[in-house]
């Protein structure tokens, strides 16, 4: 049975690949070493370093099976963001394209669904200059309502003053930035048991954290916007122990506040696959502070996102009303 979206739910982690950028990843992506392969009636498969992404089938890639999916969960939008392996592989001008491909086929689903379907936009932070560049022309497009950062970029930490340009230029743009683990920390350790993704994906989240705190990036752009991926990764369970740090050690007196003072400075989605992490998130940061999310429509992602706000047991009518559609309707201006 097809439900409605009379909620007005807001899904802002949602993934999609448009055709275009599949198309170019295809044809230029191999000269700058990712391995590409059909997967007959499944889609393409990628891989980039230890990443391996798809098969990209119907789900991840048509709208209209996007759209329909949507209204059984009760979805009425969707934030829709690039994944791995994002863009920073492929050099600077392959790079560029790719984004601005994608900056592009937000638009044009936009236009199709103009009250269902907005973007986060791709850039090139592997060549800032180019990213100040993208900023500049992606906001101009319709449906562009933020920007979409891997947790690190190539070697670089979002602490490196390389990206200070780019933050200024979206700070002043009024946008947020949401976050995703890409590469993760030591590989070599997650491959087996889906680790990776299940315990790298929430410790990389934890260490942009940390490093946007330590770095000054969150005290020298008061106005700028991040949003953290899955509940948050570990951050919001270890900043504790990033407070004790700055407490004991003088070499972290450079920032005027405790880690723990800047847990309101960032958002963070409701993929912690717990009614308790959710809670916490809520009696501890505020309930103003979080978003709906679901990870679609990766294996583990929620096959019921709303629900997961609407069915719990211990959150009040008003929280779950903020969480599922006022938070992100504010911070998207939609």
């Amino acid at each position: 049975m097809t439900t409605t979206h009379t909620h007005g739910a807001v899904d802002v982690h949602a993934h999609w690949y448009p055709q275009p950028f599949l198309d170019l990843l295809a044809k230029e992506g191999p000269t700058h070493g990712l391995e590409w392969r059909e997967v007959e009636g499944k889609g393409p498969q990628f891989k980039v370093g230890h990443l391996t992404t798809g098969p990209a089938g119907p789900r991840f890639v048509d709208l209209d099976a996007r759209l329909q999916a949507m209204d059984e969960q009760g979805v009425a939008v969707h934030a829709l963001s690039l994944s791995q392996p994002m863009v920073y592989w492929a050099g600077r001008s392959l790079g560029e394209r790719l984004a601005a491909t994608y900056n592009e086929a937000i638009a044009r689903a936009h236009e199709r669904a103009p009250e269902r379907l907005v973007g986060l936009a791709a850039l090139p932070m592997h060549e800032p200059d180019l990213a100040v560049k993208e900023v500049d022309r992606a906001a101009r497009l319709a449906g562009v309502r933020g920007f979409y950062l891997a947790t690190r970029v190539n070697e670089r930490d979002l602490s490196d003053e390389a990206f200070f340009p780019v933050y200024e230029r979206i700070a002043a743009l009024g946008l947020p930035i949401f976050l995703h683990p890409i590469f993760v920390l030591a590989p070599e350790r997650l491959q087996k048991f889906y680790l990776t993704n299940l315990l790298g994906n929430p410790f990389e989240s934890a260490i942009a954290a940390a490093h946007l705190v330590f770095g000054g990036v969150l005290d020298r752009f008061p106005r700028l916007v991040f949003v953290l991926p899955h509940a948050g990764g570990a951050f919001p369970w270890l900043v504790g122990r990033l407070s004790r740090g700055w407490e004991k050690r003088q070499d972290l007196k450079h920032i005027a506040r405790a880690p723990i003072d800047y847990l309101r400075s960032f958002y963070y989605d409701t993929i912690g696959y717990s009614d308790d992490v959710l809670e916490y998130l809520v009696r501890v940061i505020g309930a103003d502070r979080v978003l709906m999310g679901s990870d679609y429509c990766f294996p583990i992602a929620y096959e019921r996102p709303v629900e997961v706000v609407t069915a719990h047991p211990r959150l009040d009518a008003a929280a779950k009303r903020a969480i599922t559609e006022e938070n992100a309707r504010r911070l998207l201006h939609l």
